[in-house]
């Protein structure tokens, strides 16, 4: 293996992450080369980590005092997904701050040992009103990273 071969980055197998949350691809998320564009990669990293965090009560998005904003986005690709694939994003907590989080996801298709694309993202927390960082992520935050992280 060259140098460079062992700096770039690897697919994760689904034991790497704790939680998995079914996503359904749609036909509207294909492009012209019949494989989920770019940008679909990272709606559905935050569709899952959302998803999460709302079943477990800690997010609420109409009237919540705590919401999250991304300030970091990355993703690897390592085969395509298409619709109408079903997508299992696995989910783990890579950091967690005072008031941010770095979630890691893989994306796989359904069944598949390796991921199809890896990302992560960052999320500040932050109060609804002022958008300025909470002091400390509140205790139903922490309740549902729990499972997340390693």
């Amino acid at each position: 293996m060259t140098q460079e071969n062992e700096n770039r980055p690897q697919p994760l197998n689904r034991s790497d992450f704790p939680i998995f949350v079914a996503l359904q691809t749609r036909w509207m998320d294909n492009d012209i080369y019949g494989h989920l564009n770019n940008v679909i990669y990272y709606s559905l990293f935050d569709t899952a980590v959302n998803r999460w965090l709302i079943e477990q009560g800690a997010l609420d998005i109409h009237a919540g005092e705590v919401i999250g904003l991304v300030v970091e986005t990355h993703c690897n690709f390592f085969a395509s997904l298409a619709f109408p694939q079903q997508v299992e994003a696995g989910i783990r907590v890579a950091r967690r701050g005072r008031s941010s989080v770095r979630y890691e996801i893989g994306l796989f298709a359904e069944g598949e040992p390796l991921c199809a694309a890896l990302g992560h993202f960052v999320h500040v927390y932050v109060e609804r009103d002022s958008h300025r960082p909470v002091a400390q992520l509140p205790e139903a935050y922490l309740k549902a990273l729990a499972p997340l992280e390693r």
